[in-house]
Formats: structure tokens, sequence, C-alpha cells
């Protein structure tokens, strides 16, 4: 199995999505209300992270090539203050927090912590993380999971999970891609974003906030959840390399490297139709 690494040139946030683009700049889409779609001055980037939140006020992150991390956006709750980072390899943004995985694996947080959801110190052998909005998932060299933070829906109750590659985290869902293709879930199903366990030949998975997409082997997409904005309407996507998945959109990455976008468009974050030159997955 192909496993697509979750993209970090792909992010949707509550009300906006970002695109990293082969040049290593950046392009954003959507509400700017607190700045964070000013992204045109930055340079050098390998990967975005958008703060996805279902009660808004969010962020946008990106990581240099140099392992420095830039910051744009709401910062109430000083999650944008990671100018000091070093080392980092890899970027996750949840509602008021931002998470960087180091390169000898260990993984930093700043940011709202009243769940203990940056509770992430004590952390080794990781090889990625994911924030969801209360809860935060770090995927271990050895195919287990862990998960701190808010745990009302059983969000994270993923301790029993094995040969897992790719992890997604959502409002109240963790999202979980085997080695072998099929997708494991755990938390809030109310609206079925959980209804994940016949899915087959999965190559990269992504959580919106009441929302699961999983993108197939043969470039399709599939999508369960919430789908009041139409956020699901994947079923026609065809070629696709990478998805994203904000609060009530989703995006989808060619491999000719533009980008499609479903969902709600109140604020233009599926304003992407003109995007040109993102980068691809390291695979192609």
């Amino acid at each position: 199995m192909n496993v697509v690494k979750p993209s970090p040139s792909l992010a949707a946030g509550y009300r906006h999505t970002v695109g990293l683009k082969f040049d290593g700049t950046v392009i954003a889409a959507g509400d700017n209300k607190y700045g964070q779609c000013d992204v045109s001055d930055w340079r050098d980037m390998v990967a975005v992270a958008a703060g996805n939140a279902h009660t808004g006020n969010t962020h946008t992150i990106g990581l240099t090539s140099d392992g420095t991390v830039a910051a744009v956006g709401w910062n109430k709750y000083n999650q944008c203050d990671v100018s000091d980072w070093r080392d980092i390899v890899a970027i996750a943004a949840g509602w008021r927090r931002t998470v960087g995985l180091k390169s000898d694996g260990t993984v930093m947080a700043v940011g709202r912590n009243n769940e203990g959801q940056c509770e992430v110190g004590g952390w080794h052998d990781m090889v990625a993380v994911a924030a969801g909005d209360w809860h935060t998932v770090g995927l271990t060299s050895d195919g287990t999971v862990m998960a701190v933070g808010n745990n009302q829906y059983g969000q994270r109750q993923v301790s029993g999970w094995r040969d897992i590659v790719a992890t997604a985290a959502g409002y109240l869902h963790t999202v979980g891609l085997k080695s072998d293709g099929t997708v494991v879930a755990a938390g809030r199903n109310h609206e079925d974003q959980c209804q994940v366990s016949d899915w087959r030949d999965m190559v990269a998975i992504a959580a919106g906030s009441h929302h699961t997409i999983g993108l197939k082997s043969d470039g399709t997409v599939a999508a369960v959840g919430w789908n009041k904005h139409g956020e699901c309407h994947t079923s026609d996507w065809r070629d696709m390399v990478a998805v994203a998945a904000g609060c009530t959109h989703t995006v989808g990455l060619k491999s000719d490297g533009t980008v499609l976008a479903v969902g709600d468009h109140t604020y233009g974050q599926c304003e992407v139709s003109g995007w040109h030159g993102i980068q691809l997955p390291s695979y192609y």
C-alpha cells in the first residue's frame, strides 16, 4: 500500500484555505478577519497548517526549510508564539493551539491548554501529529497512537490501535489510517463521521469538524459525516493526490497541481479554481 502522508501543501481551516506552491511560497483564500490569510510574504516553506475550529477564530502555520515556524492570525491564547521553535519537521494547528514535531521525535505545543491538549512534553519517538479542536494526537514509529485533551466522546480511545500510518483529528473525533488501507475512527459519531469501517484501499485521510475524508489509491475520494454545506460532495472527484478538510468545506489536490473545493463558500474559502503549481506529495 502506497500510503500518502498528510499533505503538507494543502490545509483547510474554519473559513479559509491555504496552499503551498512548488517555489516555497504560500497562497490563501477565505476569511481574513484575524490576518490568517496574510501569507503572501512567506518564503522557503515546506509545509502549511490551518487552525480548524467549529466556533471560529483561527490561525495559519508555516514550516520553513530550516526547521523554524511562522504563524499569522488570531493569537489570544499565544498559539502563534512559535518564533523560537527550532528543528521542527511537521506541524499541526487546532483550535487556539499549535503543535510541532521535532526531528528527535519529541513534540511541542502552545496555546489553549484548559483540557490538557498541550500536555505533550512526555511524548517521544513520534513520527506525526494531528490537532483537533480540543485534543491532540501523536503517531509513534511503531504504529501506535497517543492522545491528550478532551475525551468527552471517546475521541482519545486510540490506545488499542495498531499498524497506523496516518492520523487525523476533527472537532470531537479521531481517524486512523492502517497500513492495509483500512480506516478506524473513534469519538463523536452523531453525523456518521466515524462510519469508515467499510473503507478500503485508502492512502490518505482528513478530518473536518463533523466530516471525514478518505483518498483512495485510484485517485477518487470518499466522504462521510455532516453534509449541510455539500462538504461531502466529492464522489465525482478524480485524479486526486491529496485532501484536506476544514470546518465545513473540503479541498482536494489534483496530480496536475490544481485544486478543487466543495462546501461552505460564504467567506470565499472555496475560491481555489485559479490555483496552480501547488506542491504535490513527495512520492510524485
